[in-house]
């Protein structure tokens, strides 16, 4: 191992490439709407079953440690979610044909509040590795998603929020004070907020598409109320943003607040749908885009909380774009090169997001203010 490389865990179970997500495409099939069935939906699970498969045919998997996920339980699961909705959850999986996390759009087969249970359980092996020192990092490729499942509802094709599953480890078995949670999926993260809305100890920021999903969240002024005034960042930006904002808004907003709040440990829920070749969404970061952000918040990591920082796979459907975006940041988090670059380069690459354009600063700068909302250790 060289001076550059970390111990570096990886997390995929074989079980997280049978979510069953149906045949409906984004809404369920329909014959009185005009909506046929098909068979991959926009979230089937051969993207990140793709991902992994990268993973191993470049090799990277050989500068890995690789973890092995074993099941949440329910009380795990039970520190952020109420009991009627994890009932719910475990009475439909029951069914033969399964049930809906919430919103009539999240459909999971038979047996799928397993896969749930395993999700969340990967989050907290991969969280463990690191907080006990078996690994320096870790990535933790799981499915189904999570960041979308506040405490009583799962909705965009979340089920259990596999981060604050995570968080609520950390602080309540793990024993720590504060944990930062930086959502970089294009989607708001509305689980979370919903989840630590009256939370000091948990530092969530959430860096999104403006009224991208769910369209009526995810605004500046969600900051959080009670002990957790200040404690929740949503920074939306327009539109059609590629690497320069979100490396300008990292560089702005989230990076400092992580400064002041000064986490003990900082997870990142990993969705890969602000790519350009997504089809959920608007925004045109590169691979190059997301490796860049992995090291800016690894470097802080490094800087504030030794290194502790645990991935998350959250969204990206693309299952073309998704797999080089994903070694993009595995490798970056490692510290080694597999040798492959974005095939895809060639056709993106000139496509724009290079520049930061006037109205994307505006829109970072915007959320500025909220840096000076954070609480530092002291005054926590």
């Amino acid at each position: 191992m060289s001076d550059d490389e970390k111990r570096t865990g990886y997390l995929w179970n074989t079980l997280y490439g049978w979510v069953d997500t149906g045949s409906g495409g984004l809404m369920p099939s329909s014959v009185a709407h005009g909506l046929q069935p098909i068979s991959h939906h926009v979230a089937h699970p051969d993207t990140k079953r793709r991902l992994h498969e990268l993973v191993m045919s470049s090799r990277l998997i050989d500068h890995l440690v690789q973890i092995d996920a074993v099941p949440a339980t329910r009380a795990d699961v039970a520190r952020v979610h109420d009991t009627a909705y994890i009932d719910r959850i475990d009475a439909e999986g029951a069914l033969p044909k399964g049930g809906d996390a919430g919103d009539g759009v999240s459909p999971f087969g038979q047996g799928g509040e397993q896969l749930a249970y395993l999700a969340a359980g990967g989050a907290i092996e991969a969280t463990k590795a690191v907080l006990d020192g078996t690994v320096d990092r870790a990535y933790a490729l799981i499915n189904p998603p999570g960041h979308h499942a506040e405490r009583a509802v799962g909705r965009g094709f979340c089920i259990f929020n596999n981060t604050a599953v995570a968080a609520a480890y950390a602080l309540d078995v793990a024993g720590l004070d504060r944990v930062a949670i930086v959502d970089w999926d294009v989607h708001h993260g509305n689980g979370a907020q919903d989840i630590f809305a009256e939370s000091s100890q948990v530092l969530n920021i959430s860096l999104h598409q403006n009224r991208c999903f769910p369209a009526d969240s995810g605004f500046i002024e969600e900051n959080g109320f009670g002990e957790g005034a200040g404690h929740s960042l949503n920074i939306p930006l327009p539109p059609g943003g590629g690497n320069a904002v979100y490396e300008y808004a990292l560089e702005s907003v989230v990076i400092p607040a992580l400064e002041v709040f000064r986490p003990q440990l900082i997870l990142v829920p990993c969705g890969f749908d602000a790519g350009i070749m997504d089809p959920l969404s608007r925004m045109m970061v590169r691979a190059d885009g997301f490796r860049r952000m992995t090291r800016l918040i690894v470097d802080a990591a490094e800087r504030i909380c030794g290194g502790k920082v645990v991935f998350l796979q959250e969204g990206g459907y693309s299952p073309y774009y998704v797999p080089f975006c994903g070694l993009a940041t595995i490798e970056e988090l490692a510290g080694v090169s597999s040798g492959l670059s974005d095939a895809y380069s060639p056709i993106v690459g000139a496509m724009g997001g290079d520049e930061l354009l006037d109205h994307e600063r505006e829109a970072v700068d915007a959320a500025k203010v909220l840096v000076r909302r954070v609480s530092s250790p002291a005054t926590n």
